[in-house]
């Protein structure tokens, strides 16, 4: 963001949005933020700042360089906070910090424990408060978003200034009703940091220091908003558009040749015996002189981190290239998925190769969730395509597709809801939480052909809609949560997945504007997840030697905090979207994360440590789960199978072979 800025004008008092609506303080204040975590006004002490405001642009960005000056006369450790006071609402403010922060961000009855607000937040140890501080890497896009009243405001930064990584937050002040946001250099993360665990880390304050007469320019950007929370995608957009050009993609291998090295390691190292394609499997193939089987996970979930949807993916890839052995080990996988389903009618969640088919993974007994077991419906679906005779060819097949659908259709409420996890043995619904259903509505619509003799229907089609309509309010609310089985109602970027492929599979279906409307809103969601920019690694880490370029790469959720290559399974859906909509941002971000996983997916025997074919589920690019720079040494069936997912969705639309900018 550095650079020259415009002719300075006098700065917004107060900051109104583009109706005139007062939603926030103007020109914001300044703090020095000490090393111990005291703050007080930078007036108050041996600093002098100025902020010059550039004119606003017609996106309503205005550029704001803040002006710092020590003049004391001894070396000194402190911080620069840049701070913008919401508008007083008697409501709780709702926060973004795209893919790290959404709303109070951890639903009151979620089981899992990561860093949630509230207005009277002040348990700690439980990862509460009404005040949060992160460091900049664990956003997507370094800015946060606030909003309050008639409107919101919106503080974007660079990553990394001349004082260090910086810092992004925001509280709320229960005493006068007012929220405000902030901007830290160097970064604090108060009042705990999140590594991953339920136990809260101790607060960390980075500091500079300063040398007398020391004089730094801070450049950041100011956005006034409207009330519409969605007015975060046009900031992204234009953010996406000002970093991409300093934020070069590095794939190693062309869309073709990363289709060979997936199908390769999906079969040569997650397809085993007796037709399943193994979770995970180590790096070190030399553990314990066993062939890495003490650490391989024995087990295949039935969609979502294995089985169908890349065994599909390994199938569409024989049929293009002739490769036999991919086309059978693919029906393999998918004839095993079939052949045993669950009392209650649909799929198993996980097969153990020490007890066969079993329940999702849930302390809840008999516990299935709705996400995998719908996904693996949905690419079971396109794998009957595939062969061109659905109702002839397959029948194991078409029956299971039957059955699953059958069953929860005769589950669903009168208001759409489908269930988010359901019991293996009676079918009853365990739990209607969250939006983890969604996934049945892209399932439901694909196979709406089926639905009656003359392929018209009602059945299936007529639920997709109920369920559409009950779902909507969770993408126009900006809060969709509950998809993936280990993160209970976390909200996450494969919520995000889900809602875009169902949404457009429904438009696909009916050719009804609001399904596209919708599909456009939860692609905006997703995206927020999606890194705008390459951050920078830690010398000498695995990832700052391979030069990993994260621009393209979602950050899994504010719980799972790691990149991860998920997104590539709607490769297809965001090029159908550009296409719908007229509108090519789309696929070019489909392009950029397609290009961002085609590194790291190993080349041949022994690069990065991996065998040709493996390809990592995490890169860690912020502090949680591992040090920053670091790769988890696991090749997981997923990774490599939605990445050749991707690659082979690519081969199939020339607009996906362009090459991102």
């Amino acid at each position: 963001m550095t650079g020259s800025l415009p002719a300075a004008v006098a700065a917004p008092t107060p900051l109104r949005n583009a109706a005139g609506q007062t939603v926030g303080s103007a020109p914001g204040t300044v703090d020095v933020v000490w090393a111990d975590g005291r703050t007080e006004p930078a007036a108050d002490g041996p600093f002098t700042a100025t902020l010059d405001w550039a004119p606003p642009s017609a996106t309503g960005r205005r550029d704001v360089r803040l002006t710092v000056e020590y003049r004391g006369d001894a070396v000194v450790d402190a911080g620069i906070r840049y701070r913008v006071d919401l508008a007083a609402d008697p409501e709780p403010p709702w926060w973004l910090l795209p893919g790290a922060f959404y709303g109070e961000n951890r639903p009151a009855d979620c089981l899992r424990v990561y860093p949630r607000f509230a207005v009277d937040g002040t348990d700690h140890a439980g990862m509460v408060s009404d005040h949060w501080e992160f460091r900049a890497d664990r956003a997507a896009t370094p800015a946060v978003f606030g909003w309050a009243g008639e409107g919101g405001v919106a503080l974007v930064a660079d990553e990394t200034t001349a004082l260090g990584m910086t810092g992004l937050g925001f509280g709320h002040d229960a005493g006068r009703g007012c929220g405000h946001l902030h901007l830290t250099f160097p970064f604090r993360e108060a009042p705990v940091s999140y590594d991953g665990s339920a136990a809260p880390g101790p607060a960390e304050v980075s500091t500079y220091a300063w040398r007398p007469g020391e004089r730094v320019e801070l450049d950041l950007a100011v956005y006034a908003l409207d009330r519409d929370r969605h007015g975060y995608a046009a900031v992204l957009r234009e953010e996406h558009a000002r970093q991409a050009a300093d934020a070069p993609l590095r794939p190693w291998v062309d869309v073709t040749q990363a289709a060979v090295l997936a199908a390769e390691g999906l079969r040569r190292w997650h397809y085993a015996e007796p037709g399943v394609l193994l979770e995970t499997v180590a790096f070190d193939r030399g553990i314990s002189g066993q062939d890495g089987l003490p650490v391989d996970r024995q087990a295949m979930h039935v969609g979502w981190v294995s089985g169908i949807p890349w065994a599909y993916a390994l199938l569409a890839h024989g049929r293009r290239v002739g490769a036999t052995a991919d086309v059978v080990a693919a029906v393999r996988v998918i004839d095993f998925c079939c052949a045993e389903l669950s009392p209650s009618g649909t799929f198993w969640g996980v097969w153990y190769r020490h007890r066969g088919w079993s329940q999702s993974w849930s302390p809840v007994p008999h516990r299935l969730h709705s996400r995998t077991l719908a996904e693996a419906t949905q690419f079971l679906v396109r794998a009957l395509e595939l062969d061109g005779d659905p109702e002839g060819s397959r029948p194991a097949w078409v029956h299971a597709v039957r059955s699953n659908l059958d069953a929860v259709v005769a589950r669903q409420r009168p208001d759409g809801n489908l269930g988010s996890t359901h019991h293996a043995l009676t079918g009853e619904v365990l739990s209607w939480a969250g939006c983890a259903g969604l996934a049945w509505v892209g399932a439901l619509a694909e196979a709406a052909r089926w639905d009656g003799p003359d392929g018209a229907g009602g059945g299936y089609l007529a639920a997709a809609v109920r369920a559409g309509e009950y779902y909507a309010p969770f993408v126009e609310s900006e809060f969709l949560h509950g998809a993936p089985e280990d993160v209970d109602l976390a909200p996450t970027s494969e919520d995000g997945y889900v809602a875009v492929m169902a949404y457009l599979a429904l438009h696909r279906r009916t050719g009804e504007r609001r399904w596209l409307d919708l599909a456009r809103r939860a692609a905006d969601w997703t995206l927020t997840f999606r890194y705008t920019y390459n951050t920078t690694f830690p010398a000498g880490t695995l990832l700052h030697t391979y030069r990993f370029a994260t621009r393209g790469a979602d950050n899994a959720s504010p719980s799972n905090q790691h990149l991860h290559a998920y997104g590539l399974i709607c490769t297809a859906e965001f090029a159908e979207l550009s296409a719908a909509c007229g509108d090519p941002h789309y696929v070019e971000r489909a392009r950029e994360a397609l290009a961002c996983f085609r590194q790291f997916v190993a080349r041949f025997d022994g690069d990065f440590n991996a065998y040709r074919g493996m390809v990592s589920e995490r890169y860690y690019q912020t502090a949680c789960f591992q040090p920053k720079g670091m790769l988890l040494t696991l090749s997981h069936a997923w990774s490599v199978g939605v990445l050749l997912l991707g690659c082979e969705q690519a081969l199939a639309d020339p607009t996906l072979l362009v090459p991102p900018r």
